[in-house]
């Protein structure tokens, strides 16, 4: 398992690399077909992905993704009345084939993984956006790391029992901190090519800090989902470690927080 998991890593991060390296067009491309697995293996847990709302749902998420390019919507709430009517009429023309969780369920899935996980390339757009992305992964991948380790030498208040027996309160601070200080060190290392002042890395790093925090909500949100569900994984596309959404939980979290906040850093 652990030889799987390993070969597995391997071909995320080359994937993730040459995707972001590249940025532009490419990584849009590569996050709306990402966004549209995803959001498949959301709706499987509802039993809609081969439904009318779970299509609605896949063309909604890559009409969103075409928008971030041409920017043919007006305006976001377009977007999202335009959806919420569409599901709503599958619903009423079908009844009682659905389940109003299943339309719901339909809604909120677009933006839990479409939308939320376009943050990765909003925050490569901004300035100096070929190193800002990186501070996502480096916050919710570091911090799952950090986490781990410092649970597994002094782990013992768990966290969330119910939800996740083996995240512990000590594995959380050890992640929150360790997020701040990998920040510290790759914001100084780059400081220059991300055209940042002294205070601005340290303003990042506290940032990144709290969105170590979101991540560990978004991690325990997805765990949440398949508990009530009785889903083990979201599913096997990825080999040792499940699906998109298992491994991208807390990453759905993390990018819209840091894009937002580091345009906010980067006016300052």
């Amino acid at each position: 398992m652990f030889r799987t998991r390993l070969r597995s890593g391997i071909v995320l991060v080359a994937v993730a690399l040459v995707l972001i390296v590249t940025g532009g067009d490419v990584l849009l491309a590569g996050l709306a077909l990402i966004s549209i697995r995803g959001l498949y293996e959301f709706y499987r847990v509802f039993q809609m992905e081969k439904a009318l709302p779970g299509w609605i749902g896949y063309a909604a998420a890559a009409l969103y993704y075409l928008d971030l390019k041409f920017s043919f919507f007006p305006d976001f709430e377009v977007f999202a009345l335009g959806l919420l009517i569409l599901l709503m009429a599958a619903y009423v023309f079908c009844f009682p084939k659905y389940h109003a969780n299943q339309i719901f369920a339909g809604f909120a899935g677009v933006f839990y993984v479409a939308v939320m996980l376009s943050g990765v390339y909003r925050a490569r757009m901004l300035p100096a956006g070929a190193y800002i992305v990186w501070l996502i992964f480096l916050c919710s991948w570091g911090c799952d790391t950090c986490a781990y380790c410092v649970g597994v030498l002094a782990g013992k208040h768990k966290m969330a029992p119910k939800l996740s027996p083996k995240k512990s309160v000590e594995g959380a601070v050890g992640g929150v901190c360790g997020t701040a200080v990998l920040t510290l060190c790759y914001g100084f290392a780059f400081q220059e090519q991300m055209g940042l002042l002294t205070r601005q890395v340290f303003l990042l790093a506290g940032i990144n800090a709290a969105a170590a925090l979101i991540s560990m909500v978004g991690d325990l949100a997805a765990s949440a989902v398949k508990r009530n569900y009785g889903v083990k994984d979201y599913g096997k596309l990825i080999p040792g470690h499940g699906g998109i959404l298992d491994r991208f939980d807390s990453v759905i979290f993390t990018a819209p927080v840091i894009y937002y906040f580091a345009r906010l850093v980067l006016a300052l």
